[in-house]
């Protein structure tokens, strides 16, 4: 990616309301045209990463959040052939794709892409996708030892110049090949957002990126995590890994301003039924967290996926991405409840602060 301090990337552009769980006007709705539209923008700003939601199925409410949605491969495939600079990701649950078809598919949209693809792998949680498939449903650990030597697989297919075998627990290859190899050496980066102990393992050993959940919107907590993240990477495996999180945005013209219009999205035009589908879901529910701080999660999930908050003036919001990257963050993902127009408003207003910041540099689009 760039040398800029802080990366930045867009989240969510291939399923309905994309992170935010309300039924305003204004939300992004997955057509091919809006897509080209909102992945253009950040690619020619200079945002270095562009990351789907894996999705089959929505979580009901009025709006079944999510529920319309592009799949991630064929979407990296369009979104790669439609930008110039930006890594275009895939998000894939790895029990609902052979790893022998996403060592595939993944070649072939990095060289669409002319080496700018990146996987993005979730070992898979959400049940009722799941059960769509017919899929097995793992305990938590299992799901890792799985997502392991599914992992070993694509990578041999990647890298092996000889056909190969394999025999695991999950997976048996007989005679297996792979040609022709990714443009990228010795393979695409890596995306995981392992949360738990395993997880973290999982991430800091396999993964060049980890996505970590900022608790309770601290950044105290979001400092310890970062520096939790590279020890165990640096110590247990020699490693260094970039450390991302996920962002929403609201800009206003007061910092007052932008988050009325945050709690009018969240108290007003919030779909209940859906976050407390998606909280149910996740396993946080009561007698998990007490009832203030699950009313606060659902909140935040109802406002952009849980995320950090960015919101307030242009000033506000560039202060704020720089103390994300004081504390060791390397990227953000950003989502915003109107999408496009918060992401034209991001663009025009907080990148050239954080261009005076030395938080970033200009950008200059690439021609071809």
């Amino acid at each position: 990616m760039t040398s800029n301090r802080l990366k930045l990337g867009v989240f969510g552009l291939n399923v309905d309301s994309a992170c935010s769980i309300t039924d305003i006007d204004g939300r992004f709705h997955p057509t091919w045209a809006n897509v080209k539209t909102l992945t253009g923008l950040a690619d020619a700003a200079g945002f270095e990463a562009i990351v789907p939601v894996a999705r089959w199925r929505g979580f009901g409410g009025a709006t079944n959040f999510n529920g319309a949605c592009y799949e991630t491969y064929t979407w990296a495939a369009g979104v790669a052939g439609a930008t110039r600079s930006a890594n275009v990701f895939s998000t894939s649950h790895v029990p609902t794709l052979h790893p022998i078809v996403a060592a595939k598919q993944a070649t072939t949209i990095d060289h669409i892409s002319e080496g700018r693809f990146a996987l993005n792998i979730v070992c898979g949680w959400f049940e009722p996708e799941l059960e769509m498939f017919g899929a097995p449903i793992m305990a938590h650990d299992e799901r890792y030892a799985y997502a392991t030597e599914w992992l070993e697989v694509v990578k041999l297919l990647w890298t092996s110049a000889k056909e190969f075998d394999y025999a695991g627990k999950y997976f048996r290859i007989r005679n297996g090949f792979h040609e022709p190899k990714p443009i990228q050496q010795p393979f695409p980066k890596l995306m995981n957002a392992g949360g738990s102990g395993i997880g973290r393992h999982f991430a800091t050993k396999h993964c060049d990126m980890i996505f970590v959940h900022i608790k309770g919107q601290d950044i105290a907590a979001a400092r310890r995590d970062v520096e939790e993240v590279r020890e165990l990477a640096q110590a247990r495996y020699g490693r260094n890994i970039q450390v991302w999180a996920n962002c929403y945005c609201a800009i206003g013209d007061t910092d007052k301003a932008a988050q009325e219009f945050i709690d009018w999205c969240v108290h007003k035009h919030g779909d209940w039924d859906a976050v407390d589908n998606v909280i149910r879901s996740l396993g946080i529910q009561t007698g998990v967290l007490p009832p203030e701080q699950l009313e606060a999660a659902k909140y935040h999930f109802i406002a952009g996926w849980g995320g950090f908050p960015l919101v307030g003036t242009a000033r506000h919001v560039a202060d704020k991405l720089a103390q994300l990257s004081e504390v060791g963050l390397d990227g953000v993902l950003l989502s915003w409840p109107r999408y496009e127009e918060g992401l034209r408003r991001f663009i025009a207003e907080v990148l050239p602060l954080t261009e005076r910041d030395g938080l970033r540099q200009r950008f200059e689009p690439r021609t071809v």
